[in-house]
């Protein structure tokens, strides 16, 4: 308590100001009251910066579970960030479950993989970019009086047209992931997976601290339909899991 008179102004304290006691409370690895300022700032800002700083006191502090969520929540805000990542992997790297997920199309992976490239701002930017580019182009094939230019502006603006609509289905699926928060994170150290939304379910199988799952039935006070990337499905307890 006395730690936290010390390090709390009277007044209500900045996001900013509240992330440079974090950072500096955490180069001197003073790692868990490092966390709580920051959890402070995610309260008030989002940030993938604060997030990914939150990961790496909860991995310095041995709690896997929280790390790879605050990694995961980070990785929602700026998908392309390769620390990030590199990061989120490590942590996942040192949770107990181990499952294969299923067989994708490959169309299906590349897809995924190319709308987490960048983030929502990132796909904003680009889209509109792309757009000027194509009224150049077509510019290009309107008033150019030379019959080479003129097919050129044509293609180009076509292509580059293709690229505005994908770019904008990126951006809406981007949205749509930090709309929906339909992916949880296991908080507890081991919980067993029911058939049905009631302690006495069935009991299918145990899952561990840290383990990704996607919830499907959210309706419930208590319990969550979940699945996790090998295809198995059942009901948890909401208190066992966070959303990212």
């Amino acid at each position: 308590m006395f730690l936290q008179i010390l390090l709390v102004p009277c007044h209500a304290a900045e996001p900013a100001e509240l992330k440079s006691q974090a950072d500096s409370l955490y180069s001197k690895e003073a790692y868990s009251e490092a966390a709580a300022l920051y959890a402070e700032v995610a309260d008030q800002v989002q940030s993938a910066d604060v997030c990914y700083n939150l990961g790496c006191c909860y991995y310095r502090m041995d709690d896997m579970a929280h790390a790879v969520l605050w990694f995961e929540r980070a990785a929602l805000l700026a998908p392309g960030d390769k620390d990030i990542r590199f990061n989120l992997e490590l942590a996942r790297s040192k949770t107990i479950d181990r499952i294969t997920p299923r067989h994708e199309m490959f169309f299906v992976s590349l897809f995924r993989s190319l709308t987490q490239m960048f983030s929502l701002g990132q796909w904003s930017a680009i889209c509109i970019s792309l757009f000027v580019l194509t009224l150049l182009a077509f510019a290009v094939f309107l008033y150019s009086s030379k019959y080479i230019l003129r097919q050129t502006g044509f293609y180009a603006a076509v292509l580059l047209l293709l690229l505005v609509v994908l770019g904008n289905v990126c951006a809406h699926q981007q949205r749509r992931f930090a709309q929906e928060r339909s992916s949880a994170i296991i908080v507890a150290s081991s919980v067993t997976v029911r058939s049905t939304p009631s302690q006495s379910g069935n009991e299918l199988f145990v899952l561990h601290e840290g383990t990704r799952v996607e919830i499907r039935d959210n309706s419930m006070k208590e319990w969550c339909e979940v699945q996790i990337a090998d295809g198995k499905v059942g009901w948890l307890e909401r208190r066992d899991m966070e959303v990212i």
